[in-house]
């Protein structure tokens, strides 16, 4: 066994036998050299490693399965989680440890988690030398005392070359990320995309913080120079990290948060950040990590010849992306913890035209948003999409990664927010004068203005109206922003269009919310948008 820094424990104690070599806990250019002398990637121009993820560029959902046994009957939402049984675990594991036997591969010892009282301590087992850099990178280094006692809680297994076989581990093809939370094992075989790791992490976590009183979240957040926290709810495309990434704040962390007694806690201590068309302009320091060592590159575009990137080819994905520590970031913060959020931003990118680019929300209010998790998507964006914009709603901003029930995070957030006395707004950085075809997109000027105000406490002392159909409060005027962009309706020539489009958005959110509605309080039942015609 090598060892880039010593370990107590051997990969014997996660089952396996008869390996060709352990290589535990290497260091990055480690990781590069063995990356590039085994044909996984190339170095690119600046020195990031370059990787194609092959026929997966992105997550699996439909092949990730949680173990039912007598821990999690009670415990997991299984109308939205995907069953194995025990057995089929066990069938799996086995032929696993098998395909591992003669090979050589790679560990980590990492934590989840940057508050010492709630992280978890993974070891993360992979078959490729970047799938170990990249986790390297996306969760937390132990320092050299605490990785020379590490225990690992939980092992997560990775072997992109094993194919599953549904008859016999009852997996949906040959690709299958497999959760234990009894044997405290994630397997993960027949997929080269990475994020399926930072993902594992961020499911155990979800599962094991709620009993604790402790909230999980699929968010972004950052402090004021104040020590004012605020953390920042989005699904893909609603400007999560781009608003996050505020110059004048520190940036507390891009995706996974858990928010305790403490405070605010990052998941982890790195960025995997889109990079489609990332231009130096728009995106300076997110740009600049694409250009140096230590990145980890997926199926981005390079020059054979010159080794020179093309950010703008997508030819193998839209989704490509930049794993890196996140102190690649000048102002990331370097504990990865803040106090309790001052203010929580629900960022949603309404394609109907809608709603109004901010709204101060009610506690109920917010579990209503919270477990709604609406954004739309737009023509163009995905395959079998039309002319018209298609709503999308993931419960808590990150349904896939939710094992509990909803109910069970969306009271959790409620009680906080309350305990904590924290502002919530919902921003809309959608349509404008118009549905998606019509309208434009909302100013990011506009946007970044009013989210300045509601965090500096601006928006406190101004005058609000009630919305009539979402009965949100929001701001009449707002000093520098246009006064006629905050009242949607305003913005449409066509006001009878606007009341129809209404009236068509506040019947997705009540059909939506249907399946919540027994496990909610009449409080957050109440907080529901009216139907037009009651609005009237």
């Amino acid at each position: 066994m090598s060892a880039g820094q010593p370990s107590a424990h051997g990969l014997e104690a996660q089952g396996f036998r008869n390996l060709k070599a352990v290589h535990l806990n290497l260091s990055a250019p480690a990781l590069y050299e063995r990356a590039v002398a085994r044909g996984e990637g190339r170095i690119a121009e600046n020195g990031p490693l370059v990787v194609i993820t092959g026929q997966h560029t992105g997550r699996s959902a439909n092949d990730k399965f949680i173990v039912r046994d007598q821990a999690s009957e009670n415990q997991v939402w299984w109308e939205a989680s995907k069953s194995i049984t025990p057995a089929q675990f066990e069938a799996l594991y086995d032929a696993m440890m098998g395909y591992a036997q003669g090979r050589e591969l790679f560990a980590q010892d990492l934590f989840g988690g940057a508050d010492p009282v709630h992280r978890v301590a993974v070891r993360v087992v992979t078959e490729f030398a970047w799938h170990s850099l990249f986790i390297q990178h996306l969760l937390i280094e132990p320092t050299a005392a605490e990785r020379a006692g590490f225990n690992p809680e939980f092992t997560i297994i990775d072997l992109p070359g094993f194919q599953a076989d549904p008859k016999i581990h009852g997996s949906a093809s040959g690709t299958v990320i497999a959760v234990n939370f009894t044997r405290k094992i994630v397997l993960i075989g027949g997929t080269s995309y990475a994020g399926e790791i930072k993902k594992s992490v961020f499911t155990i976590l979800n599962y094991l913080l709620p009993p604790k009183h402790v909230m999980p979240m699929h968010c972004s957040a950052n402090v004021g120079p104040k020590g004012d926290a605020a953390i920042f709810f989005g699904l893909s495309g609603t400007g999560k990290t781009t608003l996050s990434a505020e110059a004048t704040r520190t940036l507390v962390g891009d995706d996974e948060h858990g928010w305790g007694e403490n405070g605010v806690f990052n998941f982890e201590g790195g960025c995997y950040a889109k990079v489609i068309r990332l231009s130096p302009e728009a995106e300076p320091e997110i740009y600049a990590t694409t250009q140096r060592f230590g990145t980890v590159l997926e199926n981005v575009v390079i020059d054979p010849a010159t080794g020179k990137l093309d950010l703008d080819d997508g030819r193998y994905t839209e989704n490509t992306r930049a794993a890196y520590p996140i102190s690649f970031i000048s102002n990331a913060s370097p504990t990865g913890r803040a106090g309790h959020p001052k203010n929580v931003i629900m960022l949603t990118a309404d394609a109907f035209g809608v709603l109004p680019p901010i709204a101060k929300l009610t506690p109920s209010q917010a579990m209503y948003h919270f477990l709604s998790g609406f954004t739309a998507k737009v023509a163009g964006t995905e395959k079998g999409l039309g002319k018209e914009p298609q709503p999308t709603f993931s419960t808590c901003f990150g349904a896939p990664f939710m094992p509990r029930h909803p109910a069970e995070y969306g009271n959790l957030l409620r009680d906080l927010i309350a305990e904590h006395q924290a502002d919530c707004w919902l921003v809309n950085t959608g349509w404008t004068g118009g549905a998606f075809g019509t309208g434009s997109r909302m100013p990011i000027k506009a946007t970044r203005a009013l989210l300045a105000a509601a965090l500096d406490g601006t928006l406190a002392n101004v005058e609000m109206r009630i919305d009539p159909h979402f009965r949100f409060r929001v701001p009449v005027s707002v000093p520098g922003v246009d006064a006629k962009i905050l009242n949607p309706r305003d913005t449409w020539a066509d006001k009878a269009a606007y009341d129809a489009q209404a009236k068509k958005l506040v019947g997705m959110f009540r059909e939506n919310f249907k399946t919540y509605e027994a496990h909610v309080g009449a409080d957050v039942l109440q907080a529901a948008p009216q139907l037009a015609e009651a609005a009237e």
